[in-house]
């Protein structure tokens, strides 16, 4: 028996619907629910540092921002991490200084109103297996640097300085890039290098001014950011914050005001990659990206969450994910972005 032409209309009504049904099943069933943020990193909760105090002074170093310090700050570091840690306290003053390697067990505490100032002098900055830097340690653990006074890289002088040198002949050419008119970053010196190093805590201290990255930890693992205050827009290349194929590290409290990417997050080595970050409660303003994980990423990143952050005059992005030299980017959480006069 045929349908009927009712009948075949009725039929074609419920046929349409079923089929509906069905792609909105199908649809439900093929769509991923929305992935857990991934586990806060596991921090060492351990104290960085022995409790004993050591103060500078005691090794000669003077706060009168003129007196050449290099000598006796790296005394007084080799002293403290000898004798088996503790913290190195600087008093109010102005602390004028190059180079200093931080040692294993070491805290560098800084009181209100000290102040501890880089040179200007170009010669006076050394770096250890990468670039140069104010403050470096490489392999080392239980490192600390606290308190509630400044590190001051004096950079734009400093660049400026090495600029100079360029122009007179005394630096080979091709460190200095010739379009834009600068000498390249790994001839100018950040405020912090650390590499290979475990357990860091640095935390409401103020970094500023720097000639190159503010600070850059690479291939480090159980990093503790808190409560800093970065204030660089001295120089080209001013980053904030530069994470480098870290493991377990949080960044929370922070302001950043930069004259580049704010937080930033690089892979340099296709063998490792950035895994276990969390970036929360921050404030940045970028010249740049506030946030950005690459450009450089040859590893990628894993297990990121971002949240809370506060974005305000910031050039180029709030959020930048980027993967460009083959890396993954795997379980990336950002959440409570607020962002205002932003690109």
């Amino acid at each position: 028996m045929q349908p009927n032409a009712g009948q075949t209309r009725s039929f074609q009504k419920i046929s349409g619907h079923f089929l509906q049904l069905i792609t909105i099943v199908l649809f439900v069933l093929e769509t991923p629910l929305p992935a857990k943020p991934p586990p806060l990193p596991k921090i060492n909760s351990d104290q960085a540092v022995k409790t004993k105090v050591f103060n500078v002074l005691s090794f000669g170093a003077k706060g009168d921002g003129n007196f050449p310090n290099t000598p006796a700050i790296q005394t007084a570091i080799d002293a403290v991490a000898m004798g088996g840690g503790g913290q190195l306290l600087f008093p109010k003053g102005r602390f004028l200084t190059g180079s200093v390697i931080l040692k294993s067990g070491v805290e560098l505490c800084f009181q209100k109103n000290s102040v501890l100032l880089g040179s200007t002098n170009p010669a006076d900055y050394r770096g250890l297996n990468r670039w140069k830097a104010l403050i470096l340690a490489d392999g080392q653990t239980n490192i600390s640097i606290s308190g509630q006074g400044t590190i001051d890289g004096q950079g734009r002088q400093l660049a400026l300085n090495i600029d100079s040198l360029f122009h007179s002949g005394a630096l080979d050419p091709k460190d200095y890039n010739q379009r834009r008119k600068r000498p390249n970053e790994n001839t100018r010196p950040q405020i912090l290098e650390f590499v290979k190093c475990k357990n860091i805590r640095i935390t409401g201290v103020t970094l500023k001014n720097s000639s190159c990255w503010v600070q850059t930890y690479d291939l480090c693992e159980e990093v503790l950011i808190d409560r800093i205050r970065v204030d660089s827009d001295a120089y080209w290349n001013n980053d904030g914050i530069d994470i480098s194929d870290c493991k377990d590290v949080r960044i929370t409290r922070c302001l950043v005001n930069s004259a580049d990417d704010g937080i930033c997050l690089k892979s340099h080595d296709a063998h490792h990659r950035n895994e276990n970050i969390y970036i929360g409660d921050c404030t940045v303003r970028s010249s740049a990206n506030a946030l950005k994980l690459g450009t450089a990423s040859a590893g990628g990143f894993k297990n990121i969450r971002i949240e809370n952050i506060r974005v305000h005059d910031t050039f180029r992005a709030a959020i930048a994910l980027e993967s460009v030299d083959g890396g993954t980017l795997e379980d990336v959480h950002v959440e409570n972005i607020r962002a205002s006069n932003t690109g």
